[in-house]
């Protein structure tokens, strides 16, 4: 039944495009469940941030020129001659590492709580593809400045290509458009760059098509029996967004403006030049545990497999873990695992920056054996061995049954009177 709305244009102009109709049910009558926690707010975090990113990047690309003899100016142009251009360009730079951040996280807080378990596996599925395109474009946004480690970081990185057996070599003269990163390289990156946010746009609306086709998943992991368990989303989740987000906002806005260079590298304020090799190539930060992962492999072709392998696995993880409970909190060894693997991933970010040699190309081995063990060899273990706690019986249970807070208090203040 169509929503009755008070403006008589919206309801002209719903009756004809049920648009409004649409936003009302998906955005302010949506059952959610009731005992979803800050951990959730990161899903709406992204989506900001993937705003952010498309409205600062659309602006600068009005004043970048994507030619390698005029790129690094142009950019400096932007900060300095530009009406506020330093804020917008400082705002993007630093929002793609909080973009990636805030992913991360809900990425993170999905494995603990088994957000990817039946019958979400799909939804899954599609924040993997999410996170990949955000990785190749913020791997060609880092070439368009055109410094010294915007140049080098893309000949290493697209060199990578060579290892494919027979057509290596020519996928990357494709790669290139030519016979070296180039003024062709820098076009097509620019434009595949310009491109690839409005693909993830669309990605993200199918991942929230499948988020609303079954309903989000809770810190419990018990599926929905009964309205009690919900609740509406508006006002209920749009106000501890609202609270997360002005969070977010001050930690983004202190490294915006207190400490805007911190996430970047120093290098890529020195033009490019094919000549002069930096000591050390680096990515940006949200790259180094699969830098660490590729550099970990003596085998040129092992690595550049691993590295995919690493973000492949995650793919077929709903299938890997084949335990029936979802929730982490109810799986005791389960959640030292997890833990480990936090620890694992933040060694190999930290073993990615350094240089490959002696003892951090030992302990990057062992890191990436413990990733890849988590995933194929720990979860299907645990999958068959492990023995969850007893799991409550509906979402409400824990605090109405339980007699704990608020809630329980009151219940069991009624049956008392009664």
């Amino acid at each position: 039944m169509a929503t009755k709305f008070e403006n008589p244009i919206v309801r002209w102009i719903d009756h004809r495009l049920p648009i409004f109709s649409f936003m009302h049910h998906e955005l302010h009558e949506y059952p959610t469940p009731k005992n979803l926690n800050y951990w959730w707010n990161f899903g709406s975090l992204a989506g900001i941030a993937l705003v952010i990113m498309l409205v600062t990047g659309i602006t600068l690309a009005m004043h970048y020129t994507p030619h390698v003899d005029h790129a690094f100016n142009s950019v400096e142009r932007i900060m300095r001659d530009v009406n506020y251009g330093w804020l917008i360009r400082y705002i993007h730079m630093n929002g793609a590492s909080f973009f990636f951040i805030v992913v991360y996280i809900h990425i993170f807080r999905g494995l603990y709580f088994g957000s990817y378990k039946a019958p979400r596996e799909l939804l899954w599925m599609l924040g993997v593809v999410i996170m990949l395109l955000m990785m190749a474009t913020a791997f060609m946004g880092y070439v368009l400045p055109w410094g010294q480690m915007s140049f080098w970081g893309a000949t290493v990185i697209t060199n990578l290509f060579s290892a494919i057996p027979v057509i290596g070599e020519s996928v990357v003269t494709w790669l290139w458009g030519g016979f070296s990163v180039d003024n062709a390289t820098l076009n097509r990156f620019f434009a595949l760059h310009y491109l690839l946010p409005f693909v993830i746009v669309g990605v993200v609306v199918l991942h929230l098509v499948a988020l609303h086709r079954f309903g989000s998943n809770n810190p419990l992991g018990v599926d929905v029996k009964s309205p009690k368990d919900q609740i509406p989303f508006h006002p209920y989740y749009t106000i501890k967004d609202a609270f997360g987000l002005g969070v977010f906002l001050i930690v983004f806005s202190a490294f915006v403006f207190f400490a805007p260079n911190f996430l970047g590298h120093p290098d890529n304020y020195i033009p490019a030049d094919p000549l002069v090799t930096p000591a050390h190539i680096v990515p940006e930060w949200y790259f180094l545990p699969f830098y660490a992962i590729l550099r970990a492999i003596p085998d040129k072709l092992g690595g550049v497999l691993l590295m995919f392998g690493s973000i492949a696995v995650l793919f077929i993880l709903p299938w890997l873990d084949r335990s029936p409970v979802r929730s982490g909190q109810f799986r005791p060894i389960f959640k030292i695992f997890f833990w480990i693997l936090v620890i694992d991933v933040v060694a190999l970010t930290y073993l990615g920056a350094k240089p490959a040699e002696g003892w951090y190309v030992f302990f990057s081995r062992i890191a990436t054996a413990y990733y890849f063990a988590h995933f194929l060899v720990i979860l299907p273990l645990l999958s068959v061995f492990e023995t969850p706690r007893q799991l409550p019986k509906s979402i409400s249970e824990p605090v109405i049954g339980g007699g704990g807070g608020f809630a329980g208090a009151t219940a069991a203040r009624r049956e008392n009177d009664r």
